[in-house]
């Protein structure tokens, strides 16, 4: 409940930006901070009453009611206490409330479901008169939906939805959807002859093959006794072929002496060779 109990601060911070309260200073309910004595000028006073979170429903192709498994419905009842100088008269509690309700009602995304207030009472400790109030909101979060939505309100997604948004075990990361939407990566290259080469793909691969092309796997020198290998693969956390490691973006090829293993050496890097590859993000 941590994120819900600075909603006060939210609903302060957005009335206090909205033109129509800008003669009006905003203030959280708790913690309390002081106010002037006597009162000079008109001070609200926010805080929340109560938070109820609901199961949304919605009505399916066959006119039945159906629950939304990620989505909620909240209600939730703002407290405001409006304290007005003696000399403003108590009628200006009453114009405050309404144009807080109307601020509300008309600059925000959110549904106002009821509003009201008490009678007002004088206060001889700040020479105001107050006016209890409080304004009941109603809204829909579905965090399964597209989080672009922009909420002109203090509200949001993120404050009722949060754990259920960044719950890595029910939502994919950037890289694990590009995995899903893209799981293959298909290129080519010219060899250039040289013993050592990087192919850089944006990502780091999980397996990559490559093999040049209208060559066969392995061809092999009889003169000498020695062949060579046209094709490698190479799998993340686990091994490679001669010749092919991958890296943090993409794979290296190596085709140096050192590279040599019981006489074959890797040819992946041939100049003027077309080579294929396959990478599995």
């Amino acid at each position: 409940m941590d994120a819900l109990s600075v909603m006060p601060e939210h609903i302060v911070a957005w009335l206090n930006n909205q033109i129509p309260m800008q003669n009006l200073q905003f203030l959280t309910e708790y913690p309390a901070r002081k106010k002037q004595v006597p009162l000079k000028s008109a001070v609200v006073s926010v805080g929340i009453e109560r938070i109820r979170l609901h199961d949304s429903f919605a009505e399916n192709a066959q006119g039945e009611m159906e629950k939304q498994e990620y989505c909620r419905d909240a209600d939730i009842r703002i407290k405001l206490g409006i304290h007005v100088p003696y000399t403003q008269g108590g009628e200006r509690c009453h114009d405050v409330f309404c144009r807080i309700i109307d601020c509300l009602t008309f600059a925000s995304d959110l549904y106002i479901t009821e509003s009201g207030c008490e009678k007002v009472r004088a206060d001889r400790d700040t020479d105001a008169f107050v006016l209890e109030g409080y304004a009941d909101v109603y809204a829909e979060f579905c965090p399964a939906q597209s989080t672009g939505v922009s909420f002109a309100s203090f509200l949001n997604k993120d404050l009722l939805c949060g754990s259920h948004i960044h719950n890595a075990a029910l939502h994919f990361s950037p890289v694990e959807r590009a995995r899903f939407e893209n799981p293959l990566a298909l290129g080519n290259y010219y060899g250039g002859g040289e013993s050592s080469r990087s192919v850089t793909l944006g990502f780091a691969p999980q397996m990559v093959v490559v093999f040049a092309l209208n060559y066969p796997p392995v061809t092999v020198n009889f003169t000498s006794g020695s062949y060579a290998a046209h094709w490698g693969i190479a799998a993340r956390d686990m091994n490679a072929t001669q010749g092919i490691e991958l890296t943090a973006n993409g794979f290296r090829l190596l085709s140096a002496a050192s590279q040599n293993i019981l006489g074959c050496l890797p040819r992946l890097n041939e100049a003027g060779v077309n080579y294929c590859y396959i990478a599995i993000r």
